[in-house]
């Protein structure tokens, strides 16, 4: 059973996306450094799981741009959709 979409913390980014799984669920937020993106993932009660940067695989990902977080989303690669098309992010961090 997915976890209904809970309320967003007021203390993570209001841009943040909530991905739901089975039994739990993680809110998502990007930004952009340089040529690489950062990307935090938080639980449903707003506490920071993972704060790492990132690479996307597949270029042309437009962050002003409407996309979602997907699924395979976790803390060493996320998924993006945009426009029909989807973006693979990696880090190198752990």
């Amino acid at each position: 059973m997915k976890l209904e979409k809970p309320n967003i913390p007021p203390h993570i980014p209001s841009t943040s996306q909530w991905l739901s799984g089975i039994g739990a669920g993680s809110w998502f937020a990007i930004s952009k450094e340089d040529e690489q993106y950062r990307i935090k993932r938080f639980s449903a009660e707003g506490n920071l799981e993972c704060d790492r940067l990132f690479v996307s695989e597949t270029k042309g990902f437009d962050i002003k741009e409407i996309f979602e977080f997907t699924y395979l989303s976790h803390c060493k690669e996320c998924t993006i959709t945009q426009n029909n098309k989807t973006y693979k992010f990696y880090t190198n961090e752990y």
